[in-house]
């Protein structure tokens, strides 16, 4: 009945929407109308861009005209989140944090007065209408099965996948946001930073580091496709053979926790309540014979990281949180 009754209501508002869509393989790519009317045309040569300029944003789902810069974005996604404040706007709603609270720590204060619209795999439809956004930002693993749904309330682009993709999921936001030249600039500022890290890391850049994620019911190794894989790949910290694959993630049994050793090993514990039984899981294996066996037991070369900023969150503002945080560890080493 809420389906039925939200598509009454989308069908009433179907005519309102500033941007248009389109089925077309998935890209990204801007086309500009000039002043003088030229559909599709760039601007010539020292024109500037003005608020106006009509793109043509391809996404997962198809391709999204857009006009101008939205003002009430409505964002789906932690990593979209996180882009959305880095280009200097405030959504007007987003998706929580998913760990029984409203937003991450790292981006609460910016999130004041923003509307939370329920956990990220199942986004209030009914409480996004209400905000009358100009703009939805989302991303086809979440949101494709809703997808018609939201592009009757407002223009929506999704980008392709959650693993280690944020960087070109950033610049697909940019790219609808109409802030393109800013995109580039925050990119530009990260990259320099991880030159930073890799300046002050020198020769301990050769050090193997493993990836590890204690769960309260299972033990992930997580490789080269995943946010904190992306970014362990551009300072240039090797990986274990073990965790050097273009992969997500692999469970492992005791049997395996040789696959776990390295040189270091920066690992986060998914404690979502009051029993953290990422933690418990974590202290079980860590007192387990095997483990004392590991080169980073023996070296005492483990460390616990922020959950948040090195797996859930996602984004360039936790890409840069967690550039720190491996530099800071690297005085360790």
């Amino acid at each position: 009945m809420l389906i039925l009754s939200l598509s009454l209501v989308l069908s009433a508002c179907g005519g309102n929407n500033s941007g248009s869509s389109t089925n077309t393989p998935p890209a990204s790519q801007t086309t500009a109308n000039s002043n003088a009317g030229n559909a599709g045309s760039e601007p010539a040569p020292g024109e500037a861009q003005t608020a106006e300029t009509t793109r043509t944003v391809k996404h997962s789902m198809g391709e999204e005209t857009l006009t101008g810069t939205p003002e009430r974005v409505v964002v789906l996604t932690q990593e979209g989140t996180e882009a959305v404040l880095e280009l200097g706007i405030k959504p007007v709603g987003a998706v929580n944090s998913g760990l029984g609270d409203d937003w991450f720590p790292h981006i609460r204060s910016e999130m004041e007065g923003v509307t939370e619209l329920g956990d990220e795999t199942e986004p209030n439809l009914e409480l996004i209408l209400s905000l009358k956004p100009d703009l939805i930002l989302g991303n086809k693993v979440r949101h494709e099965e809703i997808y018609s749904q939201l592009k009757e309330i407002a223009p929506t682009v999704l980008s392709e996948d959650l693993a280690g993709n944020w960087k070109e999921n950033f610049v697909l936001y940019a790219e609808a946001l109409n802030k393109k030249a800013e995109g580039e600039a925050a990119m530009a500022a990260y990259d320099a930073h991880v030159e930073q890290a890799k300046a002050e890391l020198g020769d301990k850049l050769s050090k193997q580091v493993s990836l590890v994620r204690f769960l309260p019911q299972a033990v992930r190794l997580y490789m080269k496709d995943t946010f904190a894989g992306v970014i362990l790949a551009d300072i240039g910290f090797a990986r274990p053979a073990s965790q050097d694959k273009d992969e997500f993630m692999e469970v492992i049994g005791k049997e395996r926790m040789a696959d776990m050793d390295g040189d270091i090993m920066f690992y986060f514990n998914a404690d979502y309540d009051e029993e953290k039984g990422g933690t418990k899981m974590q202290e079980e294996w860590f007192s387990d014979p095997l483990f004392a066996g590991l080169n980073v037991a023996k070296t005492n070369m483990t460390f616990k990281v922020d959950e948040v900023i090195w797996n859930l969150s996602g984004g360039i503002k936790s890409a840069n949180l967690l550039v720190d945080e491996v530099i800071e560890h690297g005085k360790k080493l």
